[in-house]
């Protein structure tokens, strides 16, 4: 991974030297952000791919188990899980079929589908996350508790301002 952040640091000082106005600290950061992300979410689809699962049905999986409820609307799920009507559709097949949320009409509103952990979908959650405990603690290690209140501040942060630009507030 050192490796990995040296290219990084260099090609990005190299655009720097092509691109005099680009903004150097900002790109660095956008790249690191990238680069972790993706590297997490590879280690979590590894770990996933025994289980027939990918990134996008885990979190989903978890979205229903850890409502309330233990259920919820595909159109909420699409909302919270960042996916698209299409996509929740094959999610929810692919839950369903593994016998790990059943799907239903809504009891207050018929037109309405509710998708609802089952009996194998909380065991598949409680063996499925434990293994990877190590490796959430071993990527945070390094920090200390401040450090990770920061971190989560900033990334929030970070997180409101790309929604305020992807989705402009429409009041003057």
């Amino acid at each position: 991974m050192n490796e990995c952040l040296e290219h990084m640091d260099a090609g990005i000082a190299r655009a720097g030297e092509i691109l005099p106005d680009i903004p150097l600290q900002e790109v660095k950061l956008t790249r690191l952000l990238l680069l972790v992300g993706g590297t997490l979410l590879e280690e979590l689809e590894r770990n996933l791919k025994p289980y027939g699962l990918n990134d996008s049905d885990f979190r989903t999986l978890m979205m229903i188990h850890s409502s309330p409820s233990g259920s919820a609307s595909p159109s909420e799920l699409c909302e919270y899980a960042q996916q698209g009507a299409t996509n929740m559709t094959r999610i929810a097949n692919v839950l369903v079929k593994a016998g790990l949320v059943t799907r239903a009409s809504s009891v207050e509103d018929r037109r309405r589908v509710v998708l609802s952990i089952t009996p194998a979908g909380k065991r598949l959650v409680r063996k499925i996350l434990p293994p990877l405990y190590p490796q959430v603690l071993g990527a945070f290690a390094s920090l200390s508790a401040s450090d990770k209140r920061t971190l989560d501040r900033l990334l929030r942060q970070v997180a409101l301002n790309i929604d305020s630009l992807t989705h402009p507030d429409p009041r003057p």
